[in-house]
């Protein structure tokens, strides 16, 4: 199920943190009465009513200023709004409407998105004071008085949040189709990628409007399949917000890769994978989903006999925790190996899905275990009883054991590759759940 993002937004020092945290139930953000503590966007996961959020809180947005922290600020505070799929507008009770209020609700409006008004700092309990409805001036249809010190009203925005949000039906993917999300670094030349492939392959292609302003999903269906492109757009580049920028990039990934069957991570040639780059493989790593990684712009590189191996290698060097993960060099701008990618895309899917039989695992861990023997501590063995295929998606594999503190990382590591050295598994993660014998697995 699709996580929906909700931004909570408004100007500096209104309670926003304190109101995120109290809906998340833990201390996420930063609380201080000093304007401007929460510069960077931040993000919590959380459930209401049976539908999966994410919320983002934001730091203050002052729309007019010569501040260059509060500049970027705004910058992040507008990518929240621009990713969201419903907004919180913070206000104070006490301030009354500002004209920063204003500018904040012109700005919102333009958005496009639903609208709820918190107005905060309402403490007492009982009928709501009479400067609670000046708010309604705004001009939004939902104004609901909260305490974000208390926690009051906050399910009353919960509620009214899920039921802003789009039915669970219109979350539903053709199943028939592979969805891919398309991620990395901006200007890697994702959209390039993704237009490349739109305007060179197509037989039927219908662009549809994703849960973003800067998101589109593309159908394509070619010979080679059926398939779903989401892509993620790159933001305005500006080296003293880098990892402001980091922090954007990476909420758009998982926000597409939370969608996809497949992600294709797009690498720039030029630069090699940069910390950020391992930070979105990660995304999808963590959440099992195959990838294949893709180096574009090779039409601009420099080669000799050696660069596709030295390159190579440098690539797995970084994502040490992704050899699994098939590598192509391809151009967006000349065209050149585009077309490799949907057979990779195809066989990495596949692997994603593939299901093998317990008596032909078993068969398996037994050769693997006599060739090397699990290992001992304190004159104890470790003991390996049998092992089961419990789901796809990523494959995921049940050990039961006689003791899994004795199951180290690194025989974990030799099991998984014995299972993919005899099935194949290209591109996609595979998880291991080491179980004492005796223990549920459901």
């Amino acid at each position: 199920m699709k996580r929906r993002i909700i931004a909570v937004v408004g100007r500096p020092n209104v309670g926003k943190s304190t109101f995120f945290n109290k809906i998340c139930g833990r201390r996420v953000s930063i609380v201080d009465d000093t304007p401007g503590v929460t510069r960077d966007r931040v993000t919590a996961e959380t459930e209401w009513n049976g539908r999966a959020l994410m919320f983002v809180d934001t730091g203050g947005i002052e729309p007019i200023t010569d501040n260059l922290m509060l500049k970027h600020m705004k910058d992040q505070a507008e990518t929240a709004i621009g990713i969201a799929d419903v907004i919180i507008f913070m206000v104070e009770l006490h301030t009354g409407i500002t004209a920063n209020d204003h500018d904040i609700a012109a700005l919102l409006k333009k958005s496009g998105k639903p609208v709820v008004v918190a107005v905060n700092k309402v403490d007492t309990l009982g009928e709501n004071p009479p400067e609670f409805y000046e708010f309604y001036g705004l001009g939004f249809e939902d104004v609901i008085a909260v305490s974000s010190i208390h926690g009051t009203g906050a399910g009353d925005i919960l509620d009214r949040v899920v039921e802003l949000l789009p039915e669970d039906d219109s979350l539903e993917e053709d199943e028939s189709r592979i969805a891919v999300a398309v991620v990395g670094r901006p200007n890697a030349g994702k959209s390039s990628i993704v237009n490349r492939i739109i305007g060179e392959e197509r037989m039927i292609v219908s662009d549809i409007p994703g849960t973003t302003r800067d998101a589109v999903d593309s159908d394509l269906e070619n010979e080679q399949g059926r398939y779903r492109f989401i892509d993620t757009a790159g933001i305005r580049r500006n080296a003293k917000i880098e990892d402001r920028i980091e922090k954007y990039s990476v909420l758009r990934a998982k926000a597409a890769v939370e969608r996809a069957d497949v992600c294709v991570l797009i690498v720039d040639a030029n630069e090699g994978v940069t910390s950020q780059d391992e930070r979105i493989a990660g995304i999808g790593h963590e959440a099992g989903k195959p990838t294949v990684i893709v180096i574009n712009k090779w039409d601009t590189v420099e080669k000799d006999n050696s660069t596709v191996n030295k390159f190579t290698k440098d690539v797995y060097d970084a994502l040490s925790y992704m050899t699994y993960a098939p590598l192509v060099f391809v151009s967006a701008k000349t065209g050149q190996r585009v077309e490799k990618l949907f057979p990779l895309i195809n066989d990495v899917y596949a692997s994603s899905c593939k299901r093998v039989s317990t008596g032909t695992l078993n068969d398996l861990l037994n050769e693997a275990t006599n060739r090397t023997q699990p290992p001992t501590d304190k004159g104890r063995r470790l003991k390996i009883y049998y092992m089961t295929q419990t789901g796809i998606q990523p494959p995921t594999f049940v050990v039961f054991c006689n003791d899994a503190e004795l199951f180290h990382f690194s025989y974990q590591r030799y099991i998984e590759n014995c299972i993919r050295n005899a099935f194949g598994f290209e591109g996609t993660p595979v998880r291991l759940v080491i179980k004492q014998k005796g223990e549920d697995y459901s």
